[in-house]
């Protein structure tokens, strides 16, 4: 798309959001925080993940990101978001820390054979970007000792995500749970919140049930619960974004809220903005407030 007609597209989406619903700009910083009269309840951290801009660079996604007044990225080998080679990866990082972007995930990253070197090779991967989760894709099950081990020894906690019915292991964070119950707490599970109500699971309950082996939330919204392709701009769709929130915060979530907008590859912006300010106008409603 023309970058005039992106941003004019960008500019619509603003404005019919502000006017529909009255929700904070999409300027507002992405943190968020309790209330004093909210009793203390831990903050929700709206961050973004990179795939949602997986046909922009680095740069366009930066650009994107200050737009939105996020700084907080799960960040994924695609395009030049976080290349696993070292040289590039160290590039990627300086430039984020140059322009206030604080990477605390990686991944998805995919750990599909049980070998010492491929997984050490990831978990390196995670090391250098200085974060303290990896967001993980189809983990081998006879490679989960192994992984456990480097869990150990890098003390980097290790977040499974569920992808929905076409998971041949991980349906949802429930079949993560079963295969990592006994193992290191620092292994766990990335709760998708729209493959977790496809897999035939209330999400709600998979937060309460995850507890302290909830380590990344990866947010979108689906106008069908079971149809994948039927994803939309979160708040446009049937996902209970309110009562996610609600689970979040009742069993203390630490983590991040990494906004995963799959659909219009080519032109993001528009959807991710209403979705970022549906959500912020979901919590301003709860009683947070955004930081700054």
């Amino acid at each position: 798309m023309d970058p005039t007609m992106r941003r004019r597209a960008f500019l619509r989406a603003v404005a019919s959001v502000a006017a529909a619903s009255a929700f904070p700009s999409a300027a507002m910083a992405s943190s968020i925080k309790p209330r004093a009269e909210s009793g203390g309840a831990p903050p929700i951290r709206l961050g973004m993940a990179s795939y949602t801009f997986r046909e922009f660079s680095r740069a366009q996604m930066i650009a994107d990101l200050h737009t939105l007044g996020i700084t907080g990225l799960n960040a994924k080998d695609v395009k030049d978001h976080l290349p696993m080679d070292p040289a590039g990866e160290a590039e990627a990082l300086a430039d984020y820390a140059a322009h206030g972007i604080t990477l605390h995930a990686v991944g998805a990253v995919y750990f599909r054979k049980d070998e010492e070197a491929d997984i050490r090779s990831k978990f390196e991967y995670a090391h250098r970007a200085g974060v303290t989760v990896i967001v993980a894709g189809d983990p081998l099950p006879a490679a989960l000792p192994l992984i456990e081990r480097f869990v150990r020894e890098y003390d980097i906690r290790f977040a499974i995500h569920n992808h929905g019915p076409e998971d041949a292991i991980y349906h949802s964070p429930l079949d993560v749970l079963k295969a990592v119950g006994h193992m290191d707490s620092r292994i766990g599970c990335c709760i998708d919140v729209g493959h977790c109500v496809r897999a035939g699971t209330d999400v709600v309950e998979a937060i309460h049930a995850a507890g302290p082996r909830l380590f990344n939330v990866h947010m979108k919204d689906l106008a069908d619960l079971k149809v994948k392709e039927s994803q939309v701009a979160v708040g446009q769709g049937k996902l209970p974004i309110r009562e996610i929130f609600q689970a979040l915060i009742a069993i203390r979530y630490p983590g991040w809220v990494d906004l995963e907008y799959e659909i219009h590859g080519d032109d993001p912006l528009p959807g991710v903005t209403e979705s970022e300010a549906y959500m912020r106008g979901v919590l301003t409603g709860m009683g947070y407030a955004a930081n700054g």
